[in-house]
């Protein structure tokens, strides 16, 4: 994977499009990984005894990220808020898979 580019490299905004746009893909891609990486989570949580919902585990993830926003300056709250949705739905998405879902898991505001 090449590395972003340099947002001072841009001296246009079609420049800076394309660089966010090209960003996006990235991001989406490696949104795709974490998924599969969750359905593999499904599979062998079972065979542990293990629940979909682990409320150490998704403390220790929702601090770490906090931890790996402050280190490169993004606001630890924006990246937390946007883990707590991933994590949400890779929840709902092993429950269902388990069979232990209560409701639909839906991205929009409560």
């Amino acid at each position: 994977m090449t590395q972003p580019i340099d947002p001072g490299t841009c001296h246009s905004m079609a420049e800076l499009r394309r660089a966010i746009d090209a960003l996006d893909g990235r991001i989406v891609r490696l949104l795709a990984h974490r998924a599969a990486l969750i359905d593999r989570a499904v599979e062998l949580k079972p065979a542990e005894g293990l629940p979909a919902r682990i409320p150490e585990r998704v403390q220790a993830v929702l601090d770490n990220v906090r931890s790996e926003a402050r280190a490169v300056g993004l606001d630890p709250d924006l990246a937390a808020r946007l883990w707590q949705i991933l994590i949400e739905w890779s929840i709902a998405r092993e429950e269902r898979v388990l069979g232990t879902a209560d409701e639909e898991f839906s991205c929009e505001p409560q």
